[in-house]
C-alpha cells in the first residue's frame, strides 16, 4: 500500500501549502531543502499538526499530517470527509468562524488559540496557531491551513 504522503495530489497539496506559507509570512513549512516528495513525506511525519481545507460552500479537510490525524483520532480517509467546521464544538464554531474570516481578509494570523474536538469527543486547546490562506499558482484563493505545534488536553 502506498503511503499517504506518496499520493500526487498528496505532494501538491504539500507545495501549495508550503509555498503560501512562504507567501505570506516569509517563512518555510520546514527548514531544508526538499524535493517535491521529500517535502511531502517530512511534513507528514513532522511533529508539529498541519491541516488545510478547500473552497467549498462548507469547507472540507483536504490534508492532515501523521500529528493532525493522531489528534483528532481520524485515519485519513474520515479526516478528508471532514466538514472543518466539525473540528471545533459547536459552541466555539461561531467564534472559529471569525478567525476564518479574518485569516480571509489579512491572508494570515499567527497567534490564534481555541478549543477543538477529535472524533471521540476529547476536547484539547490550541495555541499559537498558524492559520493562512492557500493561493494557487495563479494567485487565486485555494483554501486556508493551520499549523501548531502546542496543544493541551482539557
Amino acid at each position: 500500500m502506498e503511503a499517504i504522503w506518496q499520493s500526487p495530489a498528496v505532494i501538491a497539496q504539500t507545495q501549495l501549502i508550503s509555498r503560501s506559507l512562504d507567501h505570506w509570512t516569509g517563512r518555510a513549512l520546514l527548514s531544508g531543502l526538499f524535493n517535491p516528495l521529500g517535502l511531502a513525506k517530512n511534513v507528514f511525519a513532522a511533529p508539529f499538526v498541519l491541516v488545510s481545507h478547500g473552497v467549498e460552500a462548507d469547507p472540507v479537510l483536504n490534508y492532515g499530517n501523521a500529528s493532525a490525524l493522531k489528534l483528532w483520532e481520524m485515519p485519513w480517509e474520515a479526516l478528508t470527509r471532514t466538514p472543518s467546521r466539525f473540528t471545533a464544538e459547536a459552541p466555539n464554531r461561531e467564534e472559529r468562524a471569525r478567525l476564518l474570516a479574518a485569516v480571509t481578509a489579512n491572508g494570515f494570523i499567527d497567534d490564534y488559540s481555541g478549543i477543538r474536538i477529535s472524533k471521540s469527543g476529547r476536547r484539547f486547546r490550541i495555541a499559537q496557531a498558524t492559520v493562512w490562506n492557500l493561493l494557487d499558482e495563479r494567485g487565486n484563493y485555494a483554501g486556508q491551513a493551520a499549523q501548531f505545534s502546542n496543544w493541551e488536553f482539557l
